[in-house]
């Protein structure tokens, strides 16, 4: 038995500590109505839209998912002003990071769950790190006329070490941190699965849904990329989500996000 306790302190000793979750605020979009996202004034009360920035950490390496709001925000120190509502950023990512001691080339892998520029901001100053990408996302990159994409945020990455995937992707190779590929927002979009020991089962949803009133309404934003997709993607990942019992995070959820807990305090 003595030697049953000293294995099984040396096997604790030694075990894999989960992932870790670090969120941080990457801005604030305020709008007059959600009319863009297929949502009537009466239906929801929602005019803040949340913009995060997460981190993860893994015993292999550590994952950036989502970039946030342009530098150009954050350097304007107050509102910016577009047609129809204004953005606010109160510290760029990188500046985040560094509080932390962390940077850009600490960072293994940076991965965006597509690429408008409220998720793409900080995405050239990631150009260090292995960037997962689906390829239909990278392959309309550049395409001309794309709404809510500024190439010059992201043009670095040609220069990259890009890794192209086709599909749900294990990032560490442990089942711990997965992309799900969930296209119809835009071409290459995909969510985030991490499985955390403590807090359970997370899903982050990029922009599968920008509200509670878009999931329950079950109502997709006007400008998205295919509608037949966009469904689809919401099937595949409401049932992944009832499989897994995973909690779901709506990114840009305000009213979720005021509750989180932000960096460097982390969910595990």
């Amino acid at each position: 038995m003595k030697y049953i306790a000293v294995i099984f302190l040396f096997l604790s000793m030694h075990a894999i500590a989960g992932p870790k979750v670090y969120v941080f605020d990457c801005g604030t979009v305020s709008m007059a109505n959600l009319d863009m996202f297929n949502i009537q004034a009466h239906e929801s009360s929602v005019r803040e839209l949340f913009v995060p920035c997460y981190l993860i950490k893994h015993d292999k390496g550590i994952l950036l998912w989502d970039a946030g709001l342009p530098k150009t925000v954050a350097d304007a120190q107050g509102p910016v002003e577009f047609e129809g509502g204004k953005m606010v950023y109160d510290r760029w990512i990188v500046d985040q990071l560094a509080d932390m001691g962390i940077t850009p080339a600490d960072i293994s892998y940076a991965a965006y769950s597509h690429l408008h520029f409220d998720h793409a901001g900080a995405a050239n100053a990631m150009v260090v790190n292995t960037v997962l990408m689906q390829r239909t996302e990278w392959e309309a990159a550049f395409e001309e006329g794309r709404e809510f994409v500024d190439t010059t945020l992201f043009d670095g990455l040609k220069q990259a070490n890009l890794t192209l995937i086709d599909g749900d992707y294990d990032i560490f190779g442990d089942g711990s941190v997965t992309l799900i590929y969930a296209p119809g927002h835009t071409t290459g979009h995909q969510v985030l699965l991490v499985k955390l020991d403590k807090f359970g089962p997370l899903l982050i949803s990029g922009d599968l849904y920008h509200t509670q009133a878009n999931r329950t309404l079950r109502r997709i934003p006007k400008f998205n990329y295919n509608a037949e997709q966009s469904f689809a993607s919401i099937d595949k990942v409401e049932k992944l989500l009832a499989e897994t019992g995973a909690t779901l995070w709506i990114e840009h959820d305000k009213a979720l996000a005021d509750t989180l807990k932000k960096a460097p305090n982390y969910y595990e």
